[in-house]
């Protein structure tokens, strides 16, 4: 009897902080990129414009203001930052492993850990990503090398819409990686002091 009680004490699955990160995950930070992102970003091809305002012109500058449309970029990094995660559990689940083993089998904890370091590491690769593709600020002007088009064009003025709300936009991306990434570090803390815990209690 004695011997379980440190494990059900200590057992938060997968841990309190854990926790919470898949709640500000799973629905601040998706409900902001569906919902919000949407709004913002959904019709923004349809409404940038060049000089001369030319449809071809306009989908040529586009394509060069925009490699990769942010909605996809994210979208993608959402799913891709999952992975390690769902592999663990993943893992666990063919294993028969519950969360109580994963603080007292070291080999569970170390891939556990490992899992969240992943998902540190493709964070702080999106956050460099993100800066390299959109930087850190929408301005309301884009010039376009459109030469490459017709060489009457050379380099034409592109409007971009509402570049205040993308930058604000951005900088709320900006700050939920960040966020994810220090929940993350304190996951791996509390893992640690509750692996330290479930020792010392042995």
């Amino acid at each position: 009897m004695n011997s379980t009680q440190p494990g059900l004490r200590l057992l938060r699955p997968p841990t309190v902080i854990g926790q919470f990160h898949t709640l500000f995950f799973g629905s601040v930070r998706m409900f902001f990129l569906g919902v919000l992102g949407f709004a913002v970003y959904g019709n923004e091809a349809l409404h940038f414009s060049c000089d001369p305002d030319r449809r071809e012109l306009n989908l040529y500058c586009y394509n060069q203001f925009r490699p990769i449309t942010p909605q996809v970029f994210w979208a993608l990094q959402l799913v891709t930052v999952l992975v390690p995660g769902a592999a663990f559990h993943l893992y666990a689940a063919c294993k028969n492993i519950d969360q109580e083993e994963i603080l007292q089998r070291p080999i569970y904890t170390v891939f556990y850990i490992i899992s969240v370091l992943l998902r540190i590491i493709l964070e702080v690769i999106a956050f460099w990503l993100q800066s390299h593709l959109f930087g850190f600020q929408v301005h309301p002007l884009y010039m376009c090398d459109a030469s490459a088009l017709e060489k009457t064009f050379n380099v034409t003025k592109c409007m971009v819409p509402e570049h205040f709300e993308k930058t604000i936009f951005l900088s709320a991306m900006y700050t939920f990686t960040g966020i994810t990434v220090l929940l993350c570090v304190a996951e791996i803390f509390e893992i640690l002091c509750r692996r330290l815990g479930y020792l010392t209690n042995q």
